[in-house]
């Protein structure tokens, strides 16, 4: 099942014949340099750079530009929305928006089959770094420090909030850190963690459902087949609760351009930074470990429901709500989600149940699910689409070989409470109802570990609090055709933050929190919405290893220094 979306990139030889929109004037005394800049890199310099990392320094381009090279001047629609051929190019991204350029002035959008007059650089970083070893990325680190550019990193890129991008940049891609391995044994601190696997950080989720397979192993990693577990380490999602995967070492290379070896217990800090608090704000992630367990079998089960209007989803919703906790008892990771085509409040809206049952076989899924799928069909404009289910060992039940990307999609979100579920189920569809009827298209949900977490010793300093009373994570995702104005999008971008919130949060609550990488980048309080009350202690930890700034995200820490594009600080 393909979830979200991802990118990787392809090697292009280096050129410097693009024109690059330089970011609007600042006012401050402090900012990276860009191409005009007076200590920008000349020529000269950027080939002598290119020999100490092998060649491997390539232009960057987005993705509509490179389609536009090929020899048909076109991608198909199978390439445009496929994560994997997205993976051959630097500067593709998995949402396209990110690409764009929509606050330069003037805008740059590169669309696909669009007007060459308004294609440019966007916000995509100007060269790239194609690493295939540690010193690739050390001398990357060091040569951005050298020159005061603006750096950023991608591995796979599965990421909702454009961290991976950045005007007038130069990237790192981790890609090519392809190696995986493992063992039976694994200590930590003098500890035994039993068996292990080891991965690079370029590694994709389903190359570790099939090494992990031919192991007898499993780990718990991400839904999405293309997602980069090194990089987007979150072991809060309720999947297969009994055997939450427990993260124990990272490898990581440093804004000094020292690689660190980080576990949980030598280094206790900068591992709970590097598990939760957004990896791409501490250094360049080489390689992680995380604990393999017992393979074992499971069924996953799709439902499909129509349901005819913005009145039936009110009552489905609530439903759904009441009805969330009938899978606990065998554990079962779950997303559920309602999309529609149109705002129209009487157009009918999809919905769907896609439910993991560890050790559950396909009758017994079924004899789980039919109390709510019996109950939802009772309700007046509600129908059956299809019900499929896949039964097997669990690494072929998660494994998929591509993701569907290509689309331009901004999201927020909120971590909603057990407590809400238990007391009070019936507030969840008015609030649905009311979202669709003002124009919300898409509303995601997944089951979380909420309690689990707490109960687990070595991840229950969750990095937002709101993690451990939590039941579900519910996204809204806001999208747009290519056709869209700039200031079209520009309403859209700011939806969540306008419109959405204030309904979300009337089951969230007004202090809930959201897991940063599937969130609103322009959260207004972003510390406390990602980071709760543990920002200080995340920010004193960048401070320590990262004192210049080296590596800012959008909405990540320390990220409220500097201007939206990682430029100039503030």
């Amino acid at each position: 099942m393909n979830l979200f979306t991802t990118f990787l990139g392809f090697l292009l030889f280096v050129s410097r014949s693009h024109s690059l929109e330089v970011r609007p004037d600042s006012t401050s005394t402090h900012c990276r340099n860009i191409p005009g800049s007076a200590g920008y890199p000349s020529p000269d310099v950027w080939d002598a750079f290119n020999a100490t990392v092998s060649g491997r320094l390539v232009n960057v381009i987005p993705t509509a530009e490179y389609c536009d090279s090929l020899p048909a001047g076109v991608c198909t629609d199978a390439q445009w929305t496929s994560a994997l051929f997205r993976g051959m190019i630097p500067g593709a991204m998995s949402y396209v928006n990110w690409e764009q350029g929509y606050d330069l002035n003037p805008p740059s959008l590169c669309l696909r089959n669009g007007s060459s007059a308004t294609c440019g650089q966007g916000d995509l970083p100007i060269y790239s770094v194609e690493a295939e070893t540690i010193a690739d990325v050390q001398a990357a680190v060091k040569f951005s420090i050298k020159y005061n550019l603006r750096l950023v990193v991608k591995s796979t890129g599965h990421d909702g909030l454009g961290r991976s991008t950045a005007p007038n940049s130069l990237l790192i891609r981790v890609s090519k850190f392809q190696n995986i391995s493992s063992t039976d044994n694994f200590y930590v601190g003098g500890e035994n963690m039993g068996s292990a696997l080891t991965f690079g950080s370029g590694v994709h989720a389903n190359s570790i459902y099939q090494y992990n397979k031919a192991q007898g192993k499993f780990s718990v990693v991400a839904a999405a087949e293309t997602v980069g577990p090194c990089w987007r380490p979150n072991p809060r999602r309720r999947s297969f609760a009994t055997v939450t995967s427990i993260w124990t070492k990272f490898e990581i290379v440093v804004a000094s351009g020292e690689v660190l070896q980080v576990n949980n217990v030598s280094n206790p800090d900068l591992f709970f930074a590097l598990r939760g608090g957004g990896a791409g704000s501490w250094g360049v992630i080489i390689s992680a470990t995380i604990r393999t367990f017992a393979t074992f079998n499971a069924t996953s089960g799709l439902t499909t429901l129509q349901v005819a209007n913005n009145t039936a989803v009110e009552s489905l919703a609530t439903l759904h709500a009441q009805h969330i906790f009938d899978w606990d008892s065998v554990l079962a990771g779950q997303f559920f989600w309602f999309t529609k085509e149109s705002t129209d409040p009487t157009a009918p809206t999809t919905f769907l149940l896609f439910t993991y049952m560890p050790n559950t076989t396909e009758e017994q899924s079924q004899g789980l699910l039919a109390p709510f799928i019996n109950a939802s069909l009772a309700i007046p404009g509600v129908a059956v689409l299809s019900q499929t289910f896949q039964y097997g060992e669990i690494n072929d039940v998660l494994y998929g070989a591509d993701d569907t990307v290509g689309s331009n999609v901004v999201m927020g979100s909120r971590l909603v409470p057990e407590e809400l579920y238990r007391d009070s189920p019936e507030k969840v569809g008015p609030v649905y109802k009311e979202l669709f009827d003002n124009g919300t298209t898409l509303l995601l949900g997944h089951v979380v570990s909420g309690g689990q977490v707490a109960e687990n010793a070595y991840i229950s300093s969750a990095v937002h609090p709101a993690w451990r009373t939590a039941k579900a994570h519910i996204i809204v995702a806001n999208s747009w055709n290519d056709s869209a104005s700039v200031a079209e999008i520009d309403t859209i971008r700011m939806m969540f933050q306008t419109m959405q919130l204030p309904l979300l949060e009337k089951l969230s609550g007004p202090n809930a929190g959201a897991y940063s990488n599937e969130a609103d980048v322009n959260e207004p309080q972003f510390q406390t919405t990602f980071f709760g009350p543990n920002y200080a202690k995340l920010s004193a930890i960048k401070a320590k290893y990262d004192p210049n700034d080296l590596f800012v995200v959008g909405a990540g820490v320390g990220s409220e220094r500097w201007d939206e594009w990682g430029l100039c600080q503030i």
